[in-house]
């Protein structure tokens, strides 16, 4: 009986004694052992029930009897030595094997099973978002400000040849540039194609007065606003004004003689005219490229645009440079202006002139950089929710207005580079509340928390809030599209932080194989 338990467990120990490497066989080979031990077990099991009944009868001549059957057997002798010499084998052929290629083609496999199940597919308008993120989160952000100062020497020298021209005339007198938009801001939402956008302001040539008539309160950012053009006496200044002739106290004839007003050229019922403006200045453009230094190096190519100056600069190595000039009327002293520029897919009359804050928003983002010096963590959040938002309800207006109001509420000691994803966290959350809500408060309207280096406008600082997300609450089915696209967004960004850690999974391996190496 001892010998027989010795026998039994010595042979089961033999069996499992595999499984201690730690290592999975392929399917068929697998298949194979366990069908060798089912074998093994069956004869193993008549073997004690012989030996069972021997002790029954508590006969040792009977037992030795048995054992000297068993050892007759010799077929079942032979499959246990088959047997262990194939477990040899297998322990020697396992033991050359590194443990972490292993685990890290099951951990590979493993994750990517786990992302088709988890991940929905992108949606068509943002399968290069992997790519995208790659580049602009994981490697530096391009930098558009570079050529910043390139534009702005461009817009300088063209707006210099047109003031020469038109001295003596009674266009609007140009002032010097601004640069706006997110180029100037430093990044930007349209990929590789950057836009240069440039608000020229306009002040009334002599003679003249321009007189702001904002919009309906209610109407968000008063794009029902226009430009009101009078003229003014000018004969108590005729020392100021030269020749100038008064257009309110002289007879037609005697002004048959004189440039005609900014009335009679640019103006629709005595309302400043924004398509008449951009096409005045377009024509300029033409005419006065050629005697700018700049055009020994571009070729210029005016295109097609009703309210703005849209410039495509192409040198010789056939680089193109996007440039967009706008044109506002400033509002009292303040950052604001009444721009030429409106929405995307917005059909308003020629002599409607929107206030504008893009102005106000460069300054933002000035102050912010000086503030957090070397620190542009907050650039690469705007980018990247941008390329989130591509294709839904929400403009790119929409994020910008909640990474304002978070930079102005998060301390910039933790717009870190370290809490990147918290920070982006940080501004889905903030979309998904303010759709729940549905209400989001333009950041330029009744907030005490603007920077005072931002001047604005009286009626802004004495404003209540203003709702961006007012149209959710007038229409219900507003409101479910929006948490609809709010969801793409969500997934979107699942995606984005799954391919970013599996990207620092492939990093770590690479760096690991290269060290053992």
């Amino acid at each position: 009986m001892v010998l027989a338990t010795f026998f039994v467990l010595t042979f089961l120990g033999l069996i499992h004694s595999p499984a201690k490497v730690g290592y999975e066989l392929d399917e068929a080979t697998n298949d194979y052992m366990w069908q060798r031990v089912e074998e093994l077990q069956e004869c193993m099991m008549q073997l004690l029930l012989e030996i069972e009944e021997g002790e029954k009868e508590q006969s040792w001549a009977h037992v030795g009897a048995l054992l000297l059957s068993a050892l007759q057997h010799w077929q079942f002798w032979a499959c246990v030595g088959v047997a262990l010499l194939f477990f040899w084998n297998l322990w020697l052929l396992l033991r050359d094997i590194p443990e972490h290629e292993s685990s890290s083609e099951e951990e590979s496999s493993s994750s990517e099973e786990e992302e088709e199940e988890r991940v929905p597919p992108l949606p068509n308008d943002a399968r290069d978002l992997p790519e995208f993120v790659a580049q602009r989160i994981y490697w530096p952000l391009p930098d558009p400000t570079i050529r910043c100062p390139l534009v702005e020497e461009v817009v300088g020298d063209l707006l210099h040849v047109i003031d020469s021209v038109i001295l003596n005339t009674f266009f609007p007198k140009l002032q010097r540039a601004i640069g706006v938009g997110s180029a100037f801001e430093g990044w930007n939402p349209h990929g590789n194609e950057t836009v240069y956008c440039l608000l020229v302001p306009m002040t009334a040539p002599r003679g003249h007065s321009f007189h702001l008539e904002l919009g309906n309160e209610d109407d968000i950012l008063a794009r029902n606003s226009s430009i009101c053009v009078e003229l003014e006496c000018t004969c108590a200044r005729q020392q100021d004004f030269g020749d100038m002739l008064c257009f309110l106290h002289h007879s037609e004839d005697e002004l048959k003689n004189q440039d005609p007003s900014l009335l009679d050229t640019l103006c629709t019922d005595s309302y400043l005219d924004a398509e008449k403006t951009a096409r005045w200045f377009q024509n300029f453009v033409k005419t006065a490229w050629v005697v700018i230094p700049q055009s020994q190096v571009y070729n210029v190519n005016v295109l097609p645009s009703t309210r703005t100056c849209k410039l495509q600069l192409t040198n010789a190595a056939r680089r193109n440079l996007t440039i967009e000039i706008i044109f506002g009327v400033q509002q009292e002293d303040s950052d604001i202006f009444l721009s030429s520029q409106m929405r995307r897919g917005t059909s308003v009359p020629s002599t409607t002139w929107p206030q504008s804050c893009t102005v106000a928003e460069r300054k933002f983002f000035q102050h912010v950089a000086r503030e957090a010096v070397f620190n542009r963590i907050h650039l690469k959040c705007l980018q990247i929710c941008a390329r989130m938002v591509v294709g839904t309800c929400f403009p790119t207006y929409i994020i910008k207005t909640i990474v304002m109001h978070l930079l102005t509420t998060i301390p910039l000691e933790v717009w870190h580079e370290t809490d990147f994803l918290l920070r982006l966290d940080d501004i889905i959350r903030y979309l998904r509340c303010c759709v729940e809500e549905k209400c989001l408060n333009h950041f330029f309207f009744g907030n005490e928390m603007v920077p005072n280096v931002i001047v604005l406008p009286p009626a802004f600082q004495s404003s209540g809030p203003v709702n961006l997300f007012q149209h959710l609450k007038r229409n219900p089915y507003a409101k479910v599209e929006a948490l609809q696209n709010f969801k793409v967004v969500r997934d979107r960004l699942k995606r984005l932080l799954i391919y970013g850690h599996e990207r620092d999974l492939r990093a770590q391996r690479e760096r690991s194989a290269d060290g053992r190496r």
